[in-house]
């Protein structure tokens, strides 16, 4: 399947690398450090959420500063070898202009690039949750990513790995790629679904870029 577009927007965590085993280690020591119930924290959703809706579903307004200053140290201490680029992203990136692409990703800026520069991947365009006011599934992490690169949302790709992710895409107006790197494709609602960026290519030409998904 081909797709034509202006810009492709990449989800970083579960789509260009997988921090998913850090992120489990580490947010399940701060529950324990804040008395947290192994139940109450089990029903929460980590992945692809900023870290203060996660905190603000487990504890208090009034802990939510110190706990968050919590998270954000054991999470970027975990950086170092706690990162893996995925499948085909270092190819793919590889050959694209720094102005036809951009990270989108629910984790704070810190964070996002201290993951990014553990597999050498420096975006030109980097969208992190200090820049949103509303996260995924809202589309305005991808309709500011799309205003930055100054192109039209409706001739961006979003790539994604989870549902919120690729429903903040559609409502963007956008095409969306999945990735079945961290969720069962029957879950997975996308204009293309595919294993990984391995089975994605692209060609650059001046009037935009043409992606391959074989599927």
């Amino acid at each position: 399947m081909k797709i034509s577009a202006d810009a492709l927007l990449f989800d970083n965590d579960g789509t260009l690398v997988s921090s998913l085993d850090s992120v489990l280690r580490c947010w399940t020591r701060w529950a324990e450090e804040q008395g947290i119930a192994a139940e109450d924290f089990a029903r929460v959703e980590l992945h692809g959420r900023p870290a203060d809706d996660i905190i603000a579903e487990l504890l208090p307004a009034d802990r939510a500063a110190r706990a968050r200053a919590r998270i954000d140290e054991l999470e970027l201490a975990d950086v170092p070898g706690g990162v893996k680029l995925l499948p085909g992203a270092a190819e793919l990136l590889a050959g694209l202009p720094a102005g036809r692409w951009a990270v989108v990703t629910s984790a704070y800026r810190e964070l996002a690039e201290a993951r990014l520069a553990e597999v050498a991947i420096r975006p030109g365009t980097l969208i992190s949750a200090d820049d949103i006011t509303r996260g995924k599934p809202h589309p305005e992490p991808f309709l500011l990513a799309a205003e930055r690169l100054g192109v039209d949302p409706a001739r961006c790709v979003v790539f994604e790995d989870a549902p919120a992710g690729l429903a903040a895409g559609r409502a963007a107006g956008m095409r969306t790629v999945a990735l079945a790197t961290t969720t069962d494709r029957a879950e997975l609602v996308a204009d293309v679904v595919v294993e990984d960026l391995s089975a994605v290519s692209a060609r650059v030409s001046d009037g935009g870029v043409e992606i391959t998904c074989r599927v």
